[in-house]
This record gives C-alpha cells, sequence and structure tokens, in this order.
C-alpha cells in the first residue's frame, strides 16, 4: 500500500493547529499560576522557542514532501499559513477568556500597567500619568489586541520562515549545477 502525501496546506493546517493549542496550554498555565498579567521570563523565552520549533518542522515537513527540495516562497508561505491559523486559534480562546473567563482582564490589566509606570518612573506628574493611562486604555480592547496578536504573529512567521528557507533551501537548479 502506497503512503499517500500530505499537503502543504495540510502541514499548515497540522502545525498550526497544534501550535494554537500549545500556546493556550501555556496561556491557561500562566493564568492558572497568577502570572497573567506579568509572565515568569521562562515563559516568554517558551512562548518564543515553541512557534519556531513548530514553524521549523512544518518547513521540514514540506521539504520532505517534495523529496528533499525546498523553495524560499514555500517555506516562507509554510510559516505564515501556521502561524496565522495557531493566531486564529489563540484569538478565539482569548476572546472567550476576555469575555467569559477574565472579563475584567483590561481593567486589571490597565491597573497592573498603572502601578508599573508609578514604580519606573515615580516622579511622573498626574497629568502625565493620566495622559499614559488615556494610551494605554486606547489599546484595550479585543479589537486591537487581536490585530495585535495577528500582526505580530505574521512577522515573526515571515522572520523564522524566511530564516529557516533560507538555511534549508533546496532547489532543482542548485543540485544539477553543483
Amino acid at each position: 500500500m502506497e503512503k499517500q502525501k500530505t499537503s502543504a496546506k495540510q502541514i499548515m493546517i497540522n502545525y498550526g493547529l497544534l501550535l494554537g493549542l500549545v500556546s493556550i496550554v501555556i496561556s491557561v498555565a500562566n493564568y492558572a499560576f497568577g502570572n497573567i498579567y506579568k509572565p515568569h521570563w521562562i515563559v516568554t523565552v517558551i512562548g518564543f522557542i515553541i512557534p519556531v520549533v513548530f514553524i521549523v518542522m512544518g518547513i521540514k515537513k514540506v521539504k520532505e514532501q517534495n523529496n528533499g527540495y525546498l523553495k524560499l516562497g514555500e517555506a516562507i508561505k509554510t510559516s505564515l499559513g501556521i502561524v496565522l491559523i495557531s493566531a486564529i486559534i489563540f484569538l478565539i480562546y482569548f476572546i472567550l477568556f476576555t469575555n467569559f473567563i477574565e472579563p475584567e482582564f483590561y481593567a486589571r490589566s490597565l491597573e497592573f500597567k498603572k502601578q508599573i509606570m508609578l514604580d519606573t518612573y515615580p516622579n511622573m506628574s498626574d497629568e502625565q500619568l493620566e495622559n499614559a493611562m488615556k494610551m494605554q486604555e486606547k489599546f484595550s480592547n479585543n479589537m486591537v489586541t487581536s490585530a495585535f496578536i495577528i500582526i505580530f504573529n505574521l512577522v515573526y512567521g515571515l522572520i523564522v520562515g524566511l530564516i529557516g528557507g533560507l538555511i534549508m533551501k533546496k532547489t532543482k537548479e542548485e543540485v544539477t549545477s553543483i
């Protein structure tokens, strides 16, 4: 029985779903440990490393499906597909989280940011603090957060896909010219 090839689209979906689920698990663990507003630095580092692992695995799988050949564009497309699907999955969770699990998320987040500003800049005037908080409030809603999550993930995916693609790139033209 012949082994059926997985399409690049299916690889993006599979790795995107897995990355999205892992991101949710990390977020839930962070919440359970009471670190939702200020994650431990290890969580931040892990949050940057895990997507790289899933993206590289996805790109490698696409390369395997193409008999060891990989174009840079395929690597970038795969990377962007994985992070976009992951971001959408995480956004669904995040919107549910901020609306039902922790409806005071944005208000508490603003209070936490206010305290950080006061600790960091103890000489800040009341007017400066008020202006800074008004600016923070503008960015404290699901629409802005959703846009930020999507854009950040796409930029991060582009960078990782570009680097991974440059490292793993191998075209038929390169093989025949050697």
